[in-house]
């Protein structure tokens, strides 16, 4: 059985919100927040980096940048969340929502190609669990298309593929810090880009365009109010001091989980690809008993956490918000969701906790008939 890491060291974690909270009130204060700023560009190689309050705040003032707007559509997986659609309709734009390959996870590139208009302006993929599409083939749709691309990479800190980070296919990456993510600060989020207007105006956008970019007036356009609260700003930047040990640790919980239920009936773990570095978010398996969900459900009942059992985890294009009776629906997504075990997992996850997991799966999986 593969050891675990071992927890990574919490002392010291507070140190930093109690020295930003010392200096508050401060209605201007963004010192923690700058130096997290530049921490991340050097932990992740990104020319600029810009912290917001949440990963929804990341892909709406990203989305905002690029020049989506009123009329544009936007590709999106329909193998995601709400909170990546979302953005896209209070901008005033319509997602469009593209099937996903049920064998590799990756878009189904004639799909989202055949759901190409001449109002289509950008696409968001998406890094559920952490898993990437291939780069060279999201770069290449989205040159053909004319289509410019800001990646949903909220689960996605720390993965790669064929040498390309997560965050860095496109022209931004957006990520959460939300409690649960491999980096986390509570609630929060931010933005990697390589282009120096881009981020100008996501920092003009998360701060009601108080500061605009070079050349621009104040509060000449409407924004938001998305900054980073500096006492999670400074947690923040203590977890990602922690960052390489927190991800060791979230492959090895991984790894440790996947090998406990290698010979348990029904169940069949899901592979990174040859070139993939996985930050392994969530151990995904394949159900392949009768009534996949419904398994999933019955675990979550049984206290083991899961995308669809715990969350109930359906193709976006399927959330009433968003269904309609005029297309088809996203049959590849949905057999995705419908068949994969994505077990919810924290970096205070232990052996005592990835066993009982296994465990209670492994008796389920050997007794369920639904």
């Amino acid at each position: 059985m593969t050891d675990l890491s071992p927890l990574p060291a919490t002392e010291g974690l507070g140190e930093g919100m109690l020295a930003a909270l010392a200096g508050m009130p401060d209605p201007a204060g963004s010192s923690f927040t700058r130096r997290f700023e530049q921490d991340l560009t050097e932990r992740f190689g990104s020319q600029h980096a810009v912290a917001v309050s949440s990963g929804t705040t990341a892909l709406h003032a990203a989305l905002s940048a690029v020049g989506v707007g009123p009329g544009d559509e936007v590709l999106v997986p329909a193998l995601t969340v709400v909170m990546t659609a979302a953005p896209i309709v209070q901008l005033g734009a319509t997602p469009v929502f593209v099937d996903s390959d049920p064998d590799t996870l990756d878009l189904d590139y004639a799909d989202a190609t055949g759901k190409v208009t001449v109002r289509t302006k950008a696409i968001v993929p998406v890094h559920l669990w952490g898993r990437m599409s291939d780069p060279a083939d999201l770069r290449t749709f989205a040159a053909e298309q004319g289509l410019v691309m800001v990646e949903d990479a909220a689960q996605a800190a720390g993965s790669s593929r064929a040498g390309v980070r997560a965050g860095m296919v496109g022209e931004a990456g957006c990520f959460s810090m939300k409690d649960g993510k491999i980096l986390w600060s509570g609630e929060g989020g931010y933005v990697l880009t390589a282009d120096p207007v881009l981020a100008a105006h996501v920092q003009a956008f998360r701060g009601h365009w108080l500061t605009p970019p070079p050349g621009g007036r104040p509060q000449e356009r409407l924004a938001v109010n998305g900054r980073l609260a500096e006492p999670l700003a400074a947690l923040a930047q203590a977890n990602l001091r922690r960052f390489p040990a927190l991800l060791e640790r979230r492959r090895a919980q991984t790894a440790y989980l996947v090998q406990a239920l290698a010979d348990v009936r029904g169940l069949a773990p899901l592979q990174p690809v040859k070139d993939e570095a996985w930050n392994h978010y969530a151990p995904l398996l394949r159900i392949n008993l009768p009534d996949p969900r419904a398994f999933a459900e019955h675990l979550a009942r049984q206290g083991v956490p899961s995308s669809t059992g715990s969350f109930r985890l359906v193709p976006c294009d399927t959330r009433p918000a968003f269904a309609g009776s005029d297309r088809a629906p996203c049959r590849g997504a949905a057999q995705i969701l419908d068949r994969t075990l994505a077990l919810v997992l924290t970096e205070r996850d232990d052996e005592a906790v990835l066993d009982r997991y296994a465990a209670v799966i492994a008796q389920e999986a050997a007794a369920w008939h639904a």
